[in-house]
């Protein structure tokens, strides 16, 4: 049984298929973070404004991606828009518009979060021995905030990558959708290949994933030492 479940993967480019799928779900993930980054940095440093206006709109903005689930925000964007606004979107631009969406209000409060955490007395003494405000942010406030916020910035981006599966409920030809494709066509000749084909699937994302999140916290634990 073991070898007729797991034959599937060698019959004609099958695991090819899994590894191209694969590789669909990391380019979205890829983008999605590399957007988010940029626009969440932006963001978190627009929430620290005083401005009760700005305040406000960014606080809805972020409890509102919070509350709302990912695949409610896919199902809006990709069936949605297209249909409401006449928008001709594919299932991976609907994805990385909704993981950035995501991404960038995750991204905005680790931001604001890891400049909140310097102390204001910093900021005070670096101005007092004479360094600029270009000065004190470039030696002082952004190399801490870094060694905060990157091991974060990382598992961010573990859930991005895990969360991206979503997408084979828009008909994205990821590596979900291609099994369930294999699967189906093997469902007579080889009818324990699903076990099979979802194990291979959980290899692919434990060895993806796993050295992602070993970096975090290697990070955490140098950087906090």
């Amino acid at each position: 049984m073991v070898h007729s479940g797991l034959k599937v993967l060698t019959m004609g480019n099958n695991f090819e298929r899994l590894l191209n799928g694969l590789w669909v779900t990391i380019s979205i993930s890829i983008i999605s973070v590399i957007l988010s980054i940029i626009l969440g940095t932006i963001l978190g440093i627009i929430m620290r404004s005083e401005n009760k206006i700005v305040k406000a709109i960014t606080k809805i903005y972020l409890e509102f991606v919070r509350i709302m689930p990912q695949l409610v925000l896919l199902f809006i964007v990709y069936f949605g828009f297209t249909t409401s606004f006449g928008l001709n979107l594919t299932g991976k631009t609907s994805a990385i518009i909704v993981f950035t969406f995501w991404g960038t209000a995750e991204m905005g409060d680790l931001v604001r979060g890891a400049l909140n955490s310097i102390p204001k007395h910093q900021y005070d003494s670096a101005s007092a021995i004479g360094l600029s405000k270009t000065e004190v942010y470039r030696y002082i406030i952004i190399p801490q905030t870094l060694r905060r916020l990157i091991p974060l910035a990382i598992n961010l981006t573990t859930r991005i990558i895990k969360t991206t599966t979503l997408v084979v409920l828009i008909g994205v030809e990821e590596v979900l959708k291609v099994a369930q494709q294999i699967i189906e066509a093997n469902r007579y000749e080889v009818p324990d290949a699903a076990l099979w084909i979802y194990v291979t699937i959980f290899i692919l994302y434990f060895v993806i994933c796993f050295p992602i999140s070993k970096l975090a916290s290697l990070l955490e634990r140098r950087w906090n030492n």
